[in-house]
């Protein structure tokens, strides 16, 4: 089973970081406020901007951890890295555009 570590942005380049079994679900699940009392919902987290795919869920949270202790420079640095124009890597989802 493969798990996720993502990375979610809103238009303020606000960062969420995440892990999951199912990223295209979860992606629905900002999307849609899912959970209204969330912290997601509060900041409207719509954008997938960086993703990584792990093969454990204990290597996944070790790395959402990671993550998450980072500065919000090194953040930015990694998503740049592979997404320079924080483009929503989601938009291809034939499910998602239809939200």
């Amino acid at each position: 089973m493969q798990w996720f570590v993502y990375i979610m942005s809103n238009r303020t380049h606000r960062l969420y970081v995440g892990e999951t079994v199912d990223l295209m679900r979860r992606v629905v699940q900002h999307r849609n406020n899912t959970y209204i009392d969330a912290f997601t919902a509060r900041y409207t987290f719509k954008r997938l901007v960086y993703f990584e795919i792990h093969e454990s869920r204990a290597a996944a949270l070790r790395r959402e951890a990671q993550l998450k202790r980072w500065r919000r420079e090194k953040k930015i640095a990694l998503i740049q890295r592979v997404n320079p124009n924080w483009r929503d890597l989601a938009v291809t989802w034939a499910d998602v555009l239809r939200m």
